[in-house]
């Protein structure tokens, strides 16, 4: 069963970069424009592995839900940020394990708004929906219909926050985080990918420049400001790390440190 919840969508501004757009050329796809198009010309400029580090921090969202649904029994999850639809979406990859499994995705991009409709393409089982919604207006997601009738808070949820808190600025990152997991019951997973320098600092300092220079700014974090975002969780092995050594594929590549600038994990909600 698919849903589509939203408020009015704002205007697409095809004159000003947008992350997701640009997240969307450099890894091929085809919903951009050309302003993401010389945006994401400029950063591969400044650092040519962009495209690795992407497609890893992607892969990582696979492999983590995968793990939840399959290993963890996760039936349901919450996905902050979900971007523009690149199959396999995060609902395909859980309802492949769990037929029944329910997915709400979030999003505030009218682009994204506009493709929606590809990602409500639920199993017969299971339930998706999508919220139009800012990840800082935390009380519109946990107060929309889709979160409280799709999400059973007597059971644990997986909560996906991917490729997002590097456009967040502290202190309201950690407080976003934990308003969006508080509510959920024990047992509760989070997924995230955190964006830092620590690898290439250089290169991705400039990448982060450019994000700048068009009017996305960033928060690139060390490690130890990354593991605190799992502060009284219990992570699940192999814990915080790049994301392309978290329980890779047997068939995985083989990757460079330098060419992923991406922290991640999964940790268990006491």
């Amino acid at each position: 069963m698919a849903h589509h919840e939203q408020s009015p969508a704002g205007r697409i501004d095809t004159g000003q970069a947008h992350s997701a757009r640009v997240y969307d050329y450099i890894l091929g796809g085809k919903d951009h424009y050309p302003v993401d198009v010389a945006a994401g010309n400029a950063m591969c400029a400044e650092w040519p592995a962009l495209p690795v580090h992407m497609r890893a921090n992607r892969a990582f969202m696979h492999r983590a839900a995968r793990h939840l649904a399959r290993t963890e029994g996760v039936r349901q999850f919450l996905d902050i940020g979900t971007g523009l639809p690149t199959s396999p979406n995060l609902h395909e990859i859980v309802q492949a394990e769990r037929p029944d499994a329910g997915v709400v995705y979030v999003d505030n991009d009218p682009i994204v708004l506009a493709h929606a409709r590809a990602l409500l393409t639920s199993s017969p089982e299971g339930r998706t929906a999508y919220v139009d919604a800012d990840m800082r207006g935390t009380e519109a997601v946990l107060g929309s219909p889709a979160f409280q009738n799709i999400l059973d808070l007597g059971e644990p949820v997986g909560l996906m926050v991917i490729g997002m808190v590097h456009f967040i600025m502290p202190p309201d990152d950690h407080t976003l985080v934990r308003r969006l997991l508080d509510p959920l019951p024990s047992g509760s997973f989070l997924a995230m990918t955190i964006g830092t320098a620590d690898f290439a600092p250089d290169e991705v300092g400039r990448v982060a420049g450019e994000y700048a220079r068009r009017g996305m700014p960033m928060r690139l974090r060390t490690r130890t400001e990354a593991e605190a975002f799992f502060a009284g969780l219990d992570l699940v092995d192999p814990g915080l790390c790049q994301v392309h050594h978290w329980r890779p594929d047997a068939d995985a590549p083989d990757c460079d440190d330098r060419d992923v600038a991406m922290y991640g994990a999964v940790a268990r909600k006491p």
